[in-house]
């Protein structure tokens, strides 16, 4: 049986480490790249290079960016009395494609895991935490997925912020917008029962 060469196999193992990306799409990945001209290739590796050689931390909302503070936080429309927490940065950018959100975010670096060790420590909540308190902040907007993490890590955030004078809410769950009700779990009927308005 012909063995792939040894750099071919390197580069599949690294794709394959990313989210979502098995075997089988990581060796398409690489013969696509291999099929390329040498400068597209090197555009890309030098993409990839400038990505960990250019984006930090912004050290106010802990989201990716090429300044600190990031656009977000050092946009004077932006309203500071407001705060919307999510799990990853990937929820940013989600969140500012709607355009609806005039705020700030707070990144907590993912949701309470205990199966895999990830506990509030592991989090940014203690930097939340002080955000809250300082006495900027008047609302925090929980945006966590509404699955087993993101309602686990919502349960924590509210009773560590329960003492803070802040208001705390969610956003709405329910039927998404062109859904059947006959096809909705029952765990979003009562979401949307719940958050009716």
């Amino acid at each position: 049986m012909l063995q792939l060469p040894p750099s071919i196999q390197r580069v599949i193992e690294e794709f394959n480490k990313l989210p979502g990306i098995g075997h089988k799409t990581s060796e398409r990945f690489i013969f696509h790249l291999l099929k390329q001209p040498r400068t597209s290739l090197g555009g890309f590796a030098q993409a990839l290079e400038q990505l960990r050689e250019k984006i930090i931390v912004c050290q106010a909302c802990f989201n990716f960016s090429e300044q600190n503070p990031c656009l977000l936080c050092s946009d004077p429309r932006r309203s500071p009395e407001t705060l919307c927490v999510v799990a990853e940065s990937v929820d940013v950018f989600a969140l500012e494609k709607s355009g609806v959100f005039p705020g700030r975010y707070h990144v907590l670096g993912g949701n309470i895991q205990q199966m895999d060790g990830i506990g509030p420590q592991q989090l940014r909540i203690r930097e939340l935490v002080a955000r809250a308190k300082s006495g900027t902040v008047k609302e925090i907007i929980l945006a966590l997925n509404p699955d087993l993490e993101g309602e686990t890590t919502a349960l924590y955030l509210l009773q560590v912020l329960r003492e803070t004078p802040l208001k705390i809410t969610r956003l709405a769950q329910g039927l998404p917008t062109g859904s059947n009700i006959e096809y909705a779990d029952e765990l979003t009927l009562s979401k949307a029962f719940e958050g009716r308005r």
